[in-house]
């Protein structure tokens, strides 16, 4: 016997937009002061009547472009009745029958792993579609009969609910989607997919495809865990329910159909999911146009014009850094998966620098490194792209040595001020200060190892008897005497003179 994971996800997505999707009432995150960001319309009163947001509409069109979803020409809204504290309307606008969007798919590209290559999957995605957010409940979890409060700052706020195929074989495949469809929608712009600020949330649904070993198939009841709030309570709500689904079904044999779907919970302390309640079916929810709002009609027009404000997608963009710099799948990783800002400071890095694989290097570490001991993203980080690509040239146009070009980098970081954009004149500065100019004397060089190997018969001997690494503390020394000059040619010119000797 073996198992199969059928995994799908429900990814709903806040739009970043300044107001919400049918009133004026401002989106920004504000915890402290709950409650004021309403009015009549995000309230449901009486006589309230909602207008689309035009920015709304316009991001999810670019959000479905980009998952390559067909839009459609017609869509309507539609309410989606239910009661809950968080939603004084009594109903949700969303759309049910006519969404906007849909048929697309997010490719997930093979990936290298210590342990192996994983390999790819094309992520089928049913519909994208556009409706408001709830508000938020807070509820007392100290077992002290506290009551729950509610903050309707959010409900209103633009969403836009990415359903996906049951594709997904895996915890750690569907980690991987939504890392992909996080990233691809901070490059769009249209989010900026905060969890910890619910920006970005996610339902699962999970069973079991179990394959007997008479060659029987068996599907466990399917199980939604609602409201994951980061990748990893995502990957672990799906590897509990992976082990309590097979147990279930050792105890009681059911199957898909013998039972209502059921909504879990996940607590992320005990690392287990809890049963919440019966799911509800479409039908449940009394779906009917909304007649407050008029359906969209999406001309070619508009559609084009949406089409020009797309940028490089992820995917793209690490295709062809790897082509035109020659770099690994591991290192295009790292370069574009810090962000839209990150990886266009790379390719200023590379084409200034004329070494794509040196640039990779430096960004990728010391930059990254810096930034994260500062506490900074690459747009403050205070070492533009054309100041480290100036500087990475002089490497390749062997005017500096690495060593040196650290130096100046370490330098240049540790004169900033607050504000301050160094420029290229402060690393001629810099080395001129410092001389760290390549020495290209071999008179100074030739002399300096001469007097090295003078006081260091024991390493001669030993590099002689054939002990390679006994070099090192020779080059060291002549690198001291001579500052500048080339740690390889040193060493080159060191081996020549021992065995000349």
């Amino acid at each position: 016997m073996h198992t199969t994971t059928i995994i799908g996800l429900e990814v709903h997505v806040q739009l970043q937009t300044k107001t919400k999707v049918f009133c004026g009432c401002s989106t920004a995150f504000n915890p402290s002061n709950p409650n004021v960001q309403t009015c009549p319309v995000c309230l449901g009163l009486p006589g309230a009547l909602p207008v689309l947001n035009g920015e709304a509409f316009r991001l999810a069109v670019k959000t479905a472009m980009a998952l390559k979803c067909a839009i459609s020409p017609y869509t309507k809204w539609d309410r989606k009745q239910y009661y809950y504290p968080d939603l004084p309307k009594g109903y949700q606008i969303s759309q049910y029958d006519l969404p906007f969007s849909e048929d697309g798919f997010v490719e997930l590209e093979p990936q290298e792993t210590p342990e192996g290559t994983v390999p790819g999957r094309r992520v089928g995605i049913i519909r994208a579609h556009l409706e408001e957010d709830a508000g938020k409940n807070t509820h007392d979890e100290t077992g002290r009969g506290l009551d729950s409060q509610v903050d309707l700052n959010r409900a209103g706020t633009p969403l836009v609910e990415i359903v996906s195929q049951p594709d997904l074989r895996s915890p750690s495949e569907a980690r991987r989607y939504l890392e992909e469809l996080r990233l691809l929608l901070t490059y769009l712009e249209v989010s900026d997919c905060n969890m910890q600020e619910g920006s970005l949330r996610c339902d699962a649904n999970v069973n079991l495809h179990i394959h007997t070993d008479d060659g029987h198939k068996i599907a466990t009841p399917i199980v939604e865990v609602k409201n994951l709030n980061s990748f990893r309570n995502v990957e672990l709500a799906l590897e509990y329910e992976e082990k309590r689904q097979l147990e279930q079904w050792q105890k009681t044999g059911q199957k898909i159909g013998d039972v209502a779907k059921e909504t879990r919970g996940f607590d992320a302390t005990r690392g287990v999911t809890f049963a919440q309640r019966g799911k509800e079916e479409a039908s449940d929810y009394r779906y009917f146009p909304d007649p407050d709002l008029t359906p969209v009609i999406v001309s070619e027009t508009y559609l084009d014009e949406v089409r020009q404000s797309l940028c490089e997608f992820p995917a793209d963009r690490r295709k062809r850094l790897a082509a035109a710099w020659q770099l690994s799948s591991y290192d295009v990783g790292v370069i574009v998966g810090q962000g839209r800002e990150f990886a266009e400071f790379f390719e200023e890095v590379a084409q200034l620098g004329h070494d794509g694989k040196q640039a990779c290097n430096w960004v990728t570490q010391d930059v990254l490194r810096e930034m994260n001991e500062r506490g900074q993203t690459i747009r403050e980080f205070p070492l533009r792209g054309a100041v480290l690509g100036n500087l990475l040239n002089r490497i390749t146009q062997k005017q500096i040595t690495i060593k040196s070009a650290r130096e100046v980098f370490a330098t240049l970081l540790s004169e900033t001020h607050a504000g301050q954009v160094l420029s290229a004149q402060n690393i001629d500065q810099i080395i001129a200060e410092k001389g760290l100019a390549l020495v290209t004397d071999t008179g100074a060089i030739d002399t300096a190892i001469a007097e090295v190997l003078a006081k260091n018969p024991k390493i001669v001997a030993d590099f002689k008897g054939g002990k390679q690494g006994a070099i090192g503390p020779l080059v060291g020394q002549v690198m001291k005497a001579v500052k500048g000059a080339d740690p390889a040619a040193v060493r080159n010119l060191i081996a020549e003179k021992i065995g000349q000797m």
